[in-house]
């Protein structure tokens, strides 16, 4: 297999597989959140093509558990990635992208998404989140996410170096 083969093939898997398991860590986070705060969950929804969600039988604590969506969403790749990396795992600059890729996407979502009160930003508004919290988080997180990303061309074989064996 040809390296422009291997290369389209890591990026498109790479980002594929971000983009389920960004959205899996976060409901993650709101099904943790459900548990710990004695809320019952009814289901999970986890499609490619839709917008996750987790709904909820009973929920006695809805600010926590609509914020531990995009905070464990956050925190667990990247604890996960400083594992890896420091068991040297040769491949973990998959999971720090997949942790910067998190990072912005519920950054994005969180900070953006409060202009329009959609999902998770409209409930975290009506039950007490300021406006001012929701864009903090944006503003901490997606950075955060690009410094991550920052410097990953050569291992996504951006150069002309082969991919790590």
């Amino acid at each position: 297999m040809g390296h422009a083969v291997k290369r389209i093939i890591l990026w498109l898997s790479t980002l594929a597989g971000s983009w389920m398991g960004m959205q899996a860590v976060h409901e993650f986070g709101h099904v943790l959140g459900a548990w710990v705060t004695g809320g019952r969950v009814a289901r999970v929804v986890l499609h490619p093509l839709t917008i996750s969600r987790t709904d909820l039988a009973d929920n006695p604590s809805p600010l926590i558990v609509v914020w531990a969506g995009p905070l464990v969403g956050c925190l667990l790749p990247l604890f996960v990635w400083g594992a890896a990396a420091r068991c040297g795992w040769r491949w973990s600059f998959l999971l720090r992208f997949f942790a910067g890729f998190c990072l912005v996407a519920n950054g994005a979502y969180i900070a953006a998404g409060s202009f329009d009160r959609v999902g998770d930003c409209g409930e975290m508004l009506r039950h007490g989140s300021a406006m001012w919290q929701l864009w903090l988080f944006g503003i901490v997180t997606v950075p955060t996410g690009f410094r991550l990303w920052h410097g990953l061309g050569k291992e996504f074989s951006l150069s002309r170096k082969t991919l790590p064996h």
